[in-house]
């Protein structure tokens, strides 16, 4: 290990986002090296982290949000701005360290009043395509202006050298075998009984992330309802949709989704054929992912993917896009079924694919390879390397001469 860092991490929310479980996972990792971390994070009144940590934690409370998209994040930056500077005084860190676009402007627009800031770093999951000319504007700032960025598959980094022409480096995600393991744990099944599941009865087909375009689960709901009606198998299948607590506009998404319910006959909630969780206890989504049939990612877009490496350590069979990023970590595995995700069909063939698999009974090689402790040794090095170049830079800044 290099010599002990102060890490300061920060995260756009308190929810259960793939890219706040990032966060909170690479700040455990890097703590079991030997590092001193804590995690800054936005919360709207009223909420709180979705799970306990044991590093510190700043919280940032954000006003009752008003206006429209654009205004809402410019509300949400600003809290930021005015909200960070107590906390990083004093040279307390050695290295910042953004998860997401609005962190990474608050801290190109401190650094434009002229905030002393120690080098800060950004990773980038996927970029966004917005209407809003001003909201793209943002976007690229929030990276731009950081003196490093990192993504989390060969897809996204591809894209800043090639398409964007800006150095990135690859860091990929990882999977915490503790919490995620093949082993079921007392109490899984009164766990199940919340959400009117149980061990034995109908297949699961589970859906994490929420109903969103990108996510693409309108095809997915109209792939199960096909299966329902022509599968003697999934007659009695349930789908199961967790969260979706995210700041952006899904409403074109969530009008398609109850569309298409009514068209196929299906009924929402406990007990019917298909139910939306929202966001569930964190201790619930390995019990989930152990207790479905089938994990069902057939994303049009994603930055990693984490949630099929997690259902995959969980020895549950995932169906994914054939498209990247999947296609770069989950090629060889076993355990993984394909689809097309523009063709309902092709998924319905997937979900069936995937449901047939036998359980897995080790935990794959991908999800070995791809843990946080070895993610956490390849940041502390890349924080090595902008650290270096911050002092390499400031060594040959011109003296300024005083009257």
């Amino acid at each position: 290990m290099n010599k002990r860092l102060r890490i300061g991490l920060l995260t756009h929310s308190v929810r259960a986002r793939g890219g706040v479980v990032h966060t909170l996972e690479l700040a455990q990792a890097l703590v079991a090296r030997g590092h001193s971390v804590t995690v800054m994070a936005s919360a709207e009144p009223g909420e709180q982290l979705f799970r306990e940590v044991d590093f510190p934690l700043h919280v940032l409370g954000l006003p009752h949000l008003t206006g429209d998209l654009q205004a809402q994040v410019a509300q949400r930056i600003d809290t930021l701005v005015q909200g960070l500077p107590p906390l990083l005084t004093d040279g307390r860190y050695d290295v910042l360290h953004a998860q997401d676009s609005l962190s990474g402007n608050a801290l190109a627009l401190l650094r434009q009043q002229g905030r002393a800031l120690p080098p800060w770093a950004r990773t980038v999951h996927h970029l966004d395509v917005f209407e809003s000319a001003t909201l793209m504007a943002w976007q690229e700032r929030a990276w731009r202006a950081a003196d490093g960025i990192a993504c989390v598959s060969d897809l996204w980094t591809d894209h800043f050298r090639e398409v964007l022409y800006h150095p990135a480096r690859r860091m990929h995600n990882g999977v915490n075998l503790d919490r995620y393991r093949i082993e079921a744990t007392a109490g899984d099944e009164l766990r199940l009984a919340v959400l009117g599941l149980d061990q034995q009865a109908s297949p699961v087909c589970l859906l994490v992330g929420g109903v969103e375009q990108r996510k693409n689960s309108v095809r997915l709901l109209q792939a199960f309802a096909q299966l329902r009606r022509s599968n003697p198998a999934w007659a009695d299948a349930r789908l199961v949709v967790v969260g979706g607590a995210s700041m952006l506009d899904h409403s074109a998404a969530q009008r398609a989704w109850v569309h298409t319910l009514v068209e196929n006959g299906l009924s929402e909630g406990v007990g019917q054929p298909v139910l939306r969780t929202g966001t569930l206890p964190d201790d619930l989504m390995p019990v989930l992912m152990r207790r479905a049939a089938v994990l069902a990612m057939p994303s049009l877009m994603e930055g990693f993917g984490l949630a099929a490496l997690e259902g995959l350590a969980c020895g549950t069979p995932v169906l994914v896009s054939r498209r990247p990023p999947f296609t770069e970590h989950f090629s060889t595995s076993p355990g993984v079924a394909w689809c097309d995700p523009e063709d309902t069909a092709s998924i319905a063939s997937g979900l069936q694919a995937a449901a047939s698999m036998p359980r897995l009974t080790a935990t794959p090689p991908v999800c070995l390879d791809h843990s946080w402790i070895r993610s956490a040794a390849l940041h502390e090095a890349w924080y090595a390397e902008l650290l270096a170049a911050h002092r390499k830079a400031a060594d040959h800044e011109p003296l300024t001469l005083c009257n």
